[in-house]
């Protein structure tokens, strides 16, 4: 992954959450054109999600949303590209609309 300048640069940290062991982790680095935390502060306040949700939607969607447009005529993403624009496009207009109210 080329990294440019202008990206904002991130670590994804997961852990499993076990009750009675030590659980398994991962960690990996991400560039993204876009603030991750600007996209999941908007989408608190303007999806209609709950905070959980619309944290888990922003940076799900920014993880991704680049994978698939780099790769989109790749087999895996061919059928959902256009799914996903449209969807996309949707909630782009949707958060648009809550920042006019």
């Amino acid at each position: 992954m080329m990294i440019n300048s202008k990206d904002n640069r991130y670590k994804i940290t997961i852990e499993e959450i076990t009750v009675n062991q030590q659980g398994r982790s991962m960690a990996f680095e991400v560039q993204d054109r876009e603030d991750i935390f600007n996209v999941v502060e908007n989408l608190k306040q303007r999806s209609g999600l709950d905070e959980q949700l619309a944290t888990k939607l922003g940076v799900s969607l920014r993880l991704l949303g680049p994978i698939m447009m780099h790769n989109r005529k790749h087999p895996l993403f061919a059928d959902f590209m256009p799914h996903f624009k449209n969807f996309m496009q949707n909630l782009k207009n949707t958060v648009k609309a809550a920042k006019g109210n």
